[in-house]
């Protein structure tokens, strides 16, 4: 019995001295993880959890106050959450006792980092339109709505497109856009500098991808056009340029290389430069706006630097003053994207002058914001949904969309 009892005491007492030492290193412990989680550090290093407890809790009152934000603004309108930081608010406003339907979308992506808004063309080449349901699927979209000018035999844009950083088209009559940047907006008339730099000299270049306006132009036609760039006008003279060299030229339509371009102007302009041995395309815009990540053209401008500013004249759209069925796109101080329309023609939405519309796109508080195509094109996808009643049902074919998605990671 002694010598059971005398081999037992150590391993007790091996044991409590065990336990104890497990407890200090437990406290040990907690009081590190909880220094580190004052200190807003990532528990990560320690617990394998990231985001930390801080990151959480301050996206948590973003969302809170972004909440109460939408609810104080639009109070009386009916609001529905799409995405975390995408609200969708429906209201009816009257003009002379006469009913006005408009729908808005407000996106905040400091509440959600994950989204992004980005331009969408129909189809993989500028000639083509479709519904706005199909490029929104196609592009996974939370939200989109029609973008801007087009031309409506084609479905080419008139006007800047640039898209993931890739011009598609250049401005027509200096025509405001807006500039999508990582975290920001901006709003400017915008301008093309662009030139074809050769050995023998350089040649300005007057757009890209658009429609002829005069015969004294020089245009540029890359493979985003289609296969064939158009038909030179009288007296002019066409190139294509491949891999920085002259690879063809003709007076007739010229097939567009897959790794180059067509150039069509004035025999008088391109002759001087044939003999060429390098040819490189410089294309730039003023504002040169660095980080620009997208570029899409509407106008007139409706805000600019917080003060209603509606110059439709100088931009050369006379023609869609009126009440019509609107477009409208703008954004806050605090990087806010509103997108918003408004029904037209009809007895139950009598639609919108742009002087109107720019009141209401100040009163939701954009400090700048541009007016995009409307009438027949105006119309508001959310969630899978048409969520406006343009004149069609499900909106005429459009050439591109302004669509909310959630980023793609690499």
């Amino acid at each position: 019995m002694d010598t059971t009892l005398t081999l037992q005491r150590p391993t007790l007492e091996k044991t409590a001295t065990s336990s104890a030492a497990m407890a200090i290193l437990l406290v040990f412990m907690l009081t590190q993880i909880q220094t580190i989680f004052a200190n807003d550090t990532d528990v990560g290093l320690c617990t394998g959890l990231s985001p930390t407890i801080n990151y959480i809790q301050e996206q948590k009152e973003k969302e809170l106050e972004f909440d109460k934000e939408i609810r104080y603004k639009y109070a009386g309108a009916r609001i529905t959450e799409v995405e975390k930081g995408v609200k969708h608010i429906k209201m009816i406003r009257y003009y002379n006792d006469r009913p006005v339907r408009i729908n808005l979308i407000e996106l905040s992506t400091d509440v959600n980092q994950d989204l992004e808004v980005v331009p969408a063309i129909a189809s993989d080449t500028l000639s083509a339109k479709t519904k706005i349901s199909k490029i929104a699927q196609r592009e996974n979209a939370i939200a989109a709505i029609n973008g801007g000018y087009f031309k409506p035999q084609t479905g080419v844009p008139l006007g800047t497109l640039m898209i993931n950083k890739k011009i598609y088209t250049g401005p027509i009559y200096d025509r405001v856009a807006m500039g999508i940047f990582d975290n920001s907006y901006g709003m400017a008339r915008v301008q093309l500098k662009a030139k074809i730099n050769t050995n023998l000299g350089d040649i300005k270049i007057d757009n890209v991808n658009q429609p002829r306006m005069l015969s004294t132009n020089t245009l540029v036609y890359t493979p985003d056009w289609g296969i064939t760039a158009p038909p030179c006008p009288k007296y002019g003279k066409a190139i294509a340029i491949a891999d920085g060299k002259l690879v063809a030229e003709s007076y007739g339509a010229l097939e567009i290389p897959q790794d180059g371009y067509v150039v069509v102007a004035p025999e008088k302009v391109l002759n001087p430069i044939l003999k060429a041995k390098k040819f490189k395309l410089d294309i730039k815009m003023n504002p040169e706006w660095d980080g620009v990540n997208h570029i899409i053209s509407g106008g007139p401008y409706l805000v600019r630097n917080g003060e209603i500013y509606v110059d439709m004249t100088a931009q050369k759209l006379s023609a869609i003053g009126g009440r019509n069925p609107r477009t409208a796109i703008g954004y806050t101080k605090d990087n806010h994207l509103i997108m918003m329309t408004a029904d037209g023609r009809e007895g139950s939405s009598i639609g919108l002058t742009l002087m109107e519309l720019a009141n209401l796109m100040k009163e939701f508080g954009c400090v700048n914001a541009m007016n995009l195509d409307g009438g027949g094109s105006t119309v508001m996808y959310v969630d899978g949904t048409v969520v406006n009643r343009p004149a069609v049902q499900g909106g005429i074919p459009l050439s591109h969309t302004l669509t909310i998605t959630q980023k793609k990671y690499s």
